[in-house]
């Protein structure tokens, strides 16, 4: 569904991609992980189009993003690491922030967004309170309502249980995997919450130094010989990644 060729990006004199490769199988979902800087966001920011990669070629669904974005753009959808809801907006039009803005009637956006707010544990008196009225954990359902909102064939989540406790992050996984297996959508998860990666991804891509360190099954992670991903898993300040002190 998603494939990355030989995409390489630098700003300046920094190497951020390297020849990074990846396919990601329709209905499948990968988690891309490693340490800060190591070109995680800038991947993503390639495929949505944010960032030109400086060589390298994208397609999604067998189509070059080059000329079939706005096409992609239409079917995807996108669960933000701060959330990124409009304050302003009361929680249904968040929600329904794409369908108002495609032409959908009010009532029936409305309507579309409280049956999306059910779907993540949210009351439908939630639909008219604004951010600010909610907890942490319940904006994070919000975000996640938008991002299933137009039931897209992709999504992608950055960073999805920042900010929140262990049980709520534990929530938020499982409802997570609920929904994308249900929808039987494609999806990229960036991440640093390993628990994350064993609730939410069937592969894992690990990301060192602008290059794919290592590519496999969340079942093999554990039992890896590469040097990178053990320290990284370990979370040791001993080993080839070098801490930044």
């Amino acid at each position: 569904m998603i494939s990355l060729t030989n995409l390489a990006k630098s700003f300046g004199p920094k190497h951020i991609l390297r020849d990074v490769s990846l396919e990601v199988p329709k209905g499948t979902s990968l988690a891309i992980i490693g340490g800060s800087g190591t070109g995680k966001s800038v991947t993503l920011k390639c495929i949505l189009g944010l960032i030109k990669p400086d060589a390298g070629k994208i397609t999604v669904d067998g189509k070059s993003l080059d000329n079939e974005r706005e096409a992609f753009l239409a079917s995807f959808g996108m669960l933000f690491q701060g959330g990124a809801l409009f304050d302003s907006l009361p929680v249904w039009q968040n929600v329904a922030f794409r369908m108002l803005h495609d032409g959908t009637p009010r009532t029936e956006a409305k309507d579309r967004a409280i049956a999306k707010l059910g779907r993540v544990g949210l009351k439908p008196e939630t639909a008219d309170q604004f951010p600010a009225e909610l907890s942490g954990g319940m904006q994070k359902r919000v975000g996640l309502a938008r991002a299933i909102a137009t039931d897209p064939a992709v999504i992608f989540f950055d960073e999805p249980t920042t900010g929140l406790d262990p049980i709520m992050s534990g929530v938020i996984n499982e409802l997570i995997r609920e929904i994308v297996t249900e929808m039987g959508a494609t999806t990229i998860t960036i991440t640093h919450d390993m628990s994350s990666v064993r609730a939410i991804a069937d592969t894992v891509a690990m990301l060192h130094d602008g290059r794919v360190q290592w590519h496999g099954p969340v079942a093999g992670m554990d039992n890896a010989d590469d040097p990178y991903l053990r320290q990284f898993l370990s979370g040791s300040a001993e080993g080839p990644i070098e801490a930044v002190r």
